[in-house]
């Protein structure tokens, strides 16, 4: 993974303040190699890199660019007699690179690269170091242009040893990250929680990295509390159950510290321009979201914390944009019905069922959700609302009447069956209401 903060650019064959650049004559193509210095000195050919070519006799104009084959070789079509061009060189692992002065006919230029962050330099960023090089003065130096000298001589060190920190945050953060990772898959939360804070501190706002390392945080705390609050609920002492359902909230809301800072990262960087990575980022903003809900519906469905459902809300919104898959769109959905109901707020709860509806008719599942929280509505004013009590009977009674409680079900899942069973007989019994067909949807289906 490489950072994106900082790079020296070198001049190829040229220096700031001494050197004139010689030509062959003019002919058309033009040749050449890239190849890297590595820091052990060792001399390779670098394959992929890009070459642009931007016309320097003008203040603009540039040549479609060209990469080097597997033996770092590349060549243009031609170039017109006359235009002088600068080349810039990049590539993933290597530092920026320029080679001024080139027209056509050159067709043995060496460019040589040493290891760097993979920038691409901006045309203006080309023709601005360009024109620093055109400007630096010839000859011997007065005091003030010795004086200049060294001050742009520091100013690259500067550059340099921030580089060198760079890719030292970007080997610390790579290793963490993959010990994260492991300690993730063999369920040692404590350890990946550690590794993944290590590698996000080493590199604390790079879009390429950072979100990934603060989303494995995320998975990891939302484990860890799930954890707590299993040991809790397990628990006779009711001391003991506070202080697991405390523990464990505190890694839901460290888990979710996590999701914020990592989409404030992701909004704070500038667009993905390379499909590959638009693709990358999407996915990880999806993968972000689908986490984050997860430990809201944790937080609600345990009983541990009601108090977040309007960010639950805000994650579903953003997710059911960004997502193309309309099942994971409903899914997302339902969640949020679930976490609206668990956490007592009926009406959003009602609303968010509703939608789904729209869309999937047919969902036994919701449609008893849909009921039960009805009749938790319709009960909750005095005298009870005898539409919503009935509308949430019409919902349950096809659930109840086919569904059975099975000694395989989780124990979440029987006492969700028991609930709607108990319900519908208290609607009939002390209700005295009687089922009726709930209303059919109003969705048009597309004719194939």
């Amino acid at each position: 993974m490489y950072n994106k903060l900082f790079l020296t650019v070198f001049l190829s064959a040229a220096v700031f303040f001494a050197g004139q650049i010689t030509v062959t004559a003019q002919t058309s193509p033009v040749r050449g190699e890239v190849k890297l210095k590595k820091a052990d000195g060792t001399i390779v050919p670098v394959a992929d890199a890009v070459v642009d070519a931007y016309r320097t006799d003008l203040a603009k104009g540039t040549a479609p660019p060209t990469k080097t084959n597997q033996k770092g070789q590349f060549s243009f079509v031609g170039f017109v007699p006359g235009h002088i061009y600068a080349l810039a060189v990049s590539g993933a692992g290597i530092g920026p690179k320029i080679e001024p002065g080139v027209k056509g006919g050159r067709d043995n230029i060496v460019i040589i690269v040493e290891e760097g962050d993979g920038r691409t330099l901006t045309e203006a960023e080309v023709r601005e170091v360009l024109a620093l090089a055109a400007s630096a003065p010839k000859g011997d130096l007065s005091a003030a242009q010795k004086k200049e000298q060294e001050e742009l001589a520091k100013k690259n060190a500067l550059i340099i040893e921030k580089n060198k920190k760079i890719q030292e945050g970007d080997a610390v953060a790579g290793k963490s990250n993959t010990e994260g990772v492991e300690a993730l898959k063999a369920k040692n939360y404590d350890l990946a929680i550690s590794k993944f804070a290590e590698g996000v501190a080493a590199v604390p706002d790079f879009v390429g990295s950072t979100p990934v390392m603060l989303n494995g945080k995320l998975v990891a705390h939302k484990a860890r509390g799930f954890d707590s609050y299993v040991e809790g609920a397990r628990s006779t002492d009711p001391a003991v159950r506070k202080t697991k359902y405390e523990t464990a909230n505190k890694d839901f809301d460290e888990g979710l510290a996590a999701f914020d800072q990592a989409m404030v990262i992701i909004k704070a960087a500038p667009a993905a321009t390379e499909a590959a990575e638009q693709k990358t980022r999407s996915n990880l903003i999806l993968e972000l979201h689908v986490n984050a809900l997860e430990v809201h519906r944790l937080k609600a469905v345990t009983g541990i914390d009601s108090t977040k459902t309007a960010q639950a809300a805000m994650i579903v919104e953003e997710y059911t944009v960004a997502e193309t898959d309309s099942i994971k769109k409903t899914a997302a959905k339902v969640t949020l019905g679930d976490i609206m109901r668990a956490s007592g707020e009926f009406d959003k709860a009602i609303a968010a069922y509703r939608s789904v509806l729209e869309t999937t008719p047919d969902n036994n599942e919701v449609m008893a959700s849909l009921g039960l929280s009805l009749v938790a509505l319709g009960t909750s004013v005095e005298p009870a609302n005898k539409e919503q009590l009935q509308e949430g009977l019409n919902y349950m009674q096809k659930y109840a009447d086919t569904v059975a409680i099975l000694s395989t079900d989780s124990k979440q899942v029987q006492e969700f069956k028991q609930s709607v069973k108990d319900t519908v007989e208290y609607l009939k019994t002390e209700q005295k209401l009687k089922p009726q067909a709930p209303p059919k949807s109003t969705v048009t289906r597309r004719k194939t």
